[in-house]
């Protein structure tokens, strides 16, 4: 038998989940073949088989946490799974083995009986105790005496018996607690479900960043229609040009990486005592998918052109919704921009993506009633932006200056063309 053993993942990645078997037991496989895919907490890999034959055992079930270098399959390569004949003799054993310890459980019991019944022939206590100790149904050899001696006093039958009622209680209320606990779960209508390995890592993560960062939200709103008419001229030629639709992704991209120019601390992380100031400009975009949320990273922005931007973010979308992200476009962001819009969300408070200290939470579009310069009343189509930011070297003049900056170049988008 060959064993399968889980692959070397990646440098910051050391266990996975077996998401699914690809083959069966029985089923014969070539060297190369995939026969498992496993879920890791930023994607999901196919473990291979490293030999050819036949698929006899499965030792890891779907579902289960496996680490890199365990066992979790084995291959026979003469093609033939585990004889039926070792199964058969084990069946004939165990019955052997039952009655052999069945024999060992008389035999214990009796001794046990037997000693039970010396040590309270051996308890040194008076008629009175013993009394006591039958009224409370208390075992005199359970009692711990105080007596230097040895002997159990009636106040030591007593002290033991108020132990035992808190013990009781105790117990009482626990196992109370635990039928409460099962009879809810087995309450058909409640259903559990366990949580996959990404979601456990989201739910980690943002929690963590909530208790590592002075996580602080500042907010403002963007006139949109200057982009909206851009967008709406300059489309249809976009994309018969480029092959991509012109989406307002880019405009935000192009406003954000411009804005970070400006105040680099929003484009740093902490590390220990210092700030790593990040002299490139790697924008994460927060994309949603079945298994949850996934951020993957837009690199060297600053370099892109539109067109460049918007088939970066194409690319990455459809990735991530066929699961067919590698490591490598999700690590290093140094920005992240997340849009709740498209789900109808009118204003949030984005989560930093650690150990970023600066997110962009784009809303969806609402007409409103707006006071122009000239105190007249127009309707126009307007969007609420947060900035999330750590306030451990991010001050608030700077995240509200760069949030401004940022309304800025999207209320008048022909700078960001200046920008390139």
């Amino acid at each position: 038998m060959k064993e399968i053993i889980v692959p070397e993942l990646a440098e910051s990645i050391s266990e996975g989940t077996i998401a699914e078997w690809l083959v069966k037991e029985g089923e014969s496989v070539q060297k190369g073949d995939p026969i498992c895919e496993l879920e890791t907490d930023k994607v999901n890999v196919e473990v291979n088989a490293e030999y050819s034959g036949t698929l006899a055992k499965i030792v890891k079930q779907e579902g289960e946490d496996v680490e890199v270098g365990e066992v979790i399959a084995e291959i026979d390569e003469n093609g033939s799974s585990a004889s039926s004949s070792d199964s058969v003799e084990s069946k004939e054993e165990a019955p052997k083995e039952e009655s052999k310890k069945e024999d060992v459980k008389v035999d214990g019991s009796k001794e046990s009986a037997s000693t039970s019944t010396s040590s309270k022939d051996k308890v040194v206590a008076s008629p009175a105790t013993r009394k006591r100790a039958r009224e409370l149904g208390i075992d005199l050899a359970e009692v711990q005496a105080s007596d230097p001696l040895g002997r159990v006093r009636t106040e030591d039958v007593e002290k033991h018996s108020n132990g035992s009622s808190k013990q009781e209680a105790t117990q009482t209320k626990m196992s109370s607690q635990t039928a409460a606990s099962n009879e809810s779960s087995s309450d058909d209508r409640i259903e559990r479900e366990k949580m996959s390995r990404r979601r456990q890592t989201i739910a980690k993560r943002l929690v963590e960043a909530q208790h590592n960062s002075a996580m602080l939200t500042t907010f403002n709103e963007v006139d949109m229609s200057a982009v909206m008419k851009l967008r709406s001229e300059r489309k249809d030629k976009f994309q018969e040009k480029h092959g991509v639709k012109l989406g307002f992704m880019s405009f935000f991209t192009k406003a954000v990486v411009a804005a970070l120019k400006d105040f680099p601390y929003l484009n740093a992380e902490i590390e220990d005592n210092e700030i790593l100031l990040k002299k490139f400009y790697d924008i994460g975009i927060a994309v949603s998918t079945d298994d949850g949320l996934v951020v993957p990273v837009v690199r060297d922005a600053d370099k892109l052109d539109f067109a460049g931007i918007e088939s970066e973010i194409m690319d990455l979308g459809l990735k991530a919704r066929n699961k067919e992200l590698q490591l490598k476009d999700l690590q290093g962001g140094s920005f992240t921009i997340t849009n709740g819009g498209i789900f109808g969300s009118l204003l949030s408070t984005p989560i930093l993506n650690a150990p970023q200290v600066g997110i962009l939470g784009m809303h969806t579009i609402q007409k409103r009633p707006v006071a122009m310069p000239d105190d007249t009343i127009e309707i126009r189509p307007m969007m609420y932006v947060a900035l999330s930011y750590d306030h451990r070297i991010v001050d608030g003049k700077e995240a509200v200056q760069f949030l401004v900056r940022i309304k800025q170049l999207l209320e008048d988008p022909y700078d960001l063309l200046l920008e390139g």
